[in-house]
C-alpha cells in the first residue's frame, strides 16, 4: 500500500531526514532504502524525492556534495545539518504523539487497537 499524496507530504520529509541522520546518501539510494525499509509504504519516485530534497536543502535542513570519483558518473550525496537534526528531533516527538493519539482512537496495530476499543471494567450499581 502506498500513501496518498497528502499523507506522503507530511511523512516523506521526516522519513528522508531520519535516513540521513544515519549518514549521507545519494538520491537513488534514498529511494531504494525508503521502499525496502517500509515495505513499499513510503516508496516514492525520484520525481517526488528530488523536489523534497531541494526544499529541505533550501530550508537549511540538509546539505549536499557532489562526488566525482573517477570511473563512475558523479553522484550528489545529501546529509543532515545541525539544524536538520534539531528539526528531526522535534518532528519525531510530534509524530510519536500523533501515533499514540491515533492508537488511543483505535487506529494502529491490531493488538493496540483492540485494547483501545475494549470497554473499561463495568461497575454494577455505581452512580455518577
Amino acid at each position: 500500500m502506498r500513501l496518498e499524496r497528502e499523507l506522503m507530504r507530511g511523512a516523506g520529509p521526516i522519513a528522508v531526514m531520519k535516513l540521513l541522520s544515519t549518514g549521507e546518501m545519494y538520491g537513488y539510494e534514498l529511494v531504494q532504502t525508503l521502499a525496502q525499509r517500509t515495505d513499499q509504504v513510503l516508496a516514492m519516485g525520484q520525481s517526488t524525492l528530488y523536489p523534497m530534497l531541494y526544499n529541505l536543502e533550501a530550508k537549511g535542513l540538509v546539505t549536499s556534495r557532489i562526488d566525482k570519483t573517477t570511473g563512475r558518473r558523479p553522484r550528489k550525496y545529501y546529509r543532515l545539518t545541525a539544524k536538520g537534526k534539531k528539526k528531526l528531533t522535534g518532528d519525531t516527538q510530534q509524530w510519536v504523539a500523533l501515533s499514540q493519539a491515533l492508537v488511543q482512537l483505535g487506529v494502529g496495530p491490531a493488538s493496540a487497537c483492540k485494547a483501545a476499543l475494549l470497554p473499561g471494567p463495568l461497575t454494577v450499581g455505581a452512580r455518577a
